[in-house]
């Protein structure tokens, strides 16, 4: 089982590793990079995944004078790039692109050849945006609160739609439906488009859809926004409420940062941290992450190890509550 690393050992991995002598360490984080890195995602080309990665990756390129190769690797759910990038040699040549895919399938996966939070050790945050919740123009509710009252009026009838069993936009739909108690019936595609297409065309009434990929649609009148899914309003739609103005306590988020393999030397844990947050602050940075509807994720490996280790564990309760069974 993956979830057998006790959440507090889990962040004292993200928060530091074993210490070297200090004349090495500091040379080791002032020579490196001597060669090119390869950085995996765990999905295809031309997603927020990639627009993320490649975009910070110039930014290291160029801070730190050696390429960041961009490598993709989807298939089974993320876990064919996450295992790639767990096998690999910990010295820093290898980057993991993580999402929230790798906290979903912690528990997802009865069975996997790794560990997550004991094999990838955190290095930095990058990004987290909201979802939308979108309906068709047609459906009666305008709000959160008549969505909700319909839907209760009418158990079984409303199809959700999400880009696969187990998609972050899956178990976003899940978590709504165990904290207002309504049935909706839900309707799996084969990635986000898909299952936009039907969308719109009406053949299902409701999704939790990224804001970058949904706003275009939102903007020309093609879809309704009930809520964004973050705790805060988003920059990108200002006007729409969020969806813990009305149902207290909910939140689910699309995130990216950077991992290594375990035992990567913390010396280069922390020059890349510092880095990516040195990107971070850049405002050019800034404005292209808000371009994907979302907002900077500065903070230490700790920071981002226990963002990870928190959606890890709530993930799971929802995963087991719902009782989803991966494809």
């Amino acid at each position: 089982m993956t979830m057998k690393l006790p959440r507090r050992q889990f962040l004292h991995l993200a928060a530091g590793a074993a210490a070297l002598p200090a004349v090495s360490r500091v040379a080791r984080a002032q020579t490196y990079p001597t060669r090119p890195v390869r950085w995996v995602v765990a999905a295809g080309a031309g997603s927020t995944a990639d627009i993320v990665v490649r975009l910070m990756g110039q930014w290291l390129s160029e801070r730190l004078g050696q390429p960041f190769v961009v490598e993709h690797r989807p298939g089974a759910g993320a876990n064919i790039g996450t295992e790639a990038v767990v096998r690999a040699p910990p010295d820093g040549y290898t980057l993991l692109l993580v999402n929230p895919a790798n906290a979903i399938n912690a528990t997802l996966y009865e069975k996997l050849n790794f560990t997550f939070v004991r094999d990838i050790v955190p290095v930095a945050g990058i990004i987290r945006g909201p979802f939308v919740m979108l309906v068709n123009p047609t459906f009666p509710a305008k709000t959160v609160p008549e969505f909700i009252a319909y839907a209760k009026a009418h158990p079984g009838i409303i199809n959700f739609a999400s880009g696969g069993t187990g998609f972050a936009s899956h178990v976003a739909g899940e978590l709504f439906k165990v904290m207002t108690g309504v049935n909706m019936v839900h309707v799996p595609y084969r990635g986000q488009a898909p299952a936009m297409t039907d969308l719109l065309a009406g053949q299902v009434q409701v999704m939790f859809d990224p804001v970058v990929s949904s706003i275009a649609h939102i903007q020309a009148g093609k879809l309704r926004p009930l809520a964004v899914t973050t705790s805060t309003r988003s920059e990108a739609l200002p006007d729409i409420p969020t969806v813990g103005d009305f149902v207290a306590g909910y939140e689910a988020s699309v995130w990216f940062g950077a991992g290594a393999p375990r035992n990567t030397p913390i010396e280069i844990v922390d020059r890349l941290n510092k880095e990516i947050n040195a990107g971070l602050a850049d405002p050019k940075i800034k404005a292209r992450l808000a371009d994907q509807g979302g907002t900077a994720l500065p903070g230490s490996p700790a920071d981002f190890g226990k963002l990870i280790a928190d959606e890890t564990e709530k993930w799971g309760k929802v995963i087991k509550s719902a009782g989803i069974k991966p494809d």
